[in-house]
């Protein structure tokens, strides 16, 4: 006689899961704010943020997000990038936010955001992206790509419910 057994893991990713990540990415965004823009970035700016990255990433329509200092026209350190990542069932870390770099010198940048949308929200119809985008507070317009003055390291994980924010941090040469 014989037996066997098989053993299946099915996960779901949820709005849990996405405001887990969010809320280490806004946690990130706090450190820069306490560091380099009491007057730059606001609780507000934060609180929108975060909301439109669990939107987001529940919807499965991220593919990268930015935040940081532009000087003219490129990313400079302090800047987090942010890569959304499908884990295909396996696992990735799940870091503690942290490890902002003080006394980088932003003068004459500006703090600002820039999202690229994944290819599921690109294969929406117009009228299914605006009905999205209007519920949302941040409201972007499309800009060219920004370049980084120096260099990007990957430094961070977020993962949940069987996805994934990879950070990369901006670094001066």
């Amino acid at each position: 006689m014989s037996s066997s057994f098989s053993y299946t893991e099915a996960s779901t990713f949820t709005v849990t899961h996405a405001r887990h990540m969010a809320a280490k990415v806004a946690a990130d965004l706090k450190r820069i704010q306490r560091l380099y823009s009491p007057n730059g970035l606001t609780d507000q700016d934060i609180a929108d943020y975060e909301a439109e990255l669990i939107a987001m990433l529940k919807a499965g329509y991220l593919e990268k997000v930015t935040y940081g200092y532009q000087r003219n026209g490129d990313w400079i350190e302090p800047s987090l990038t942010y890569t959304a990542k499908d884990l295909m069932g396996g696992s990735a870390n799940d870091d503690d936010p942290g490890k902002i770099r003080p006394n980088q010198d932003v003068s004459g940048a500006s703090f600002t955001s820039y999202l690229t949308y994944s290819s599921t929200y690109l294969a929406l119809g117009e009228a299914a992206k605006e009905s999205f985008k209007s519920g949302l507070a941040v409201k972007r317009v499309t800009k060219p790509t920004p370049g980084v003055s120096g260099y990007l390291i990957d430094d961070r994980t977020y993962s949940a419910g069987g996805r994934a924010l990879s950070r990369q941090t901006v670094r001066n040469y």
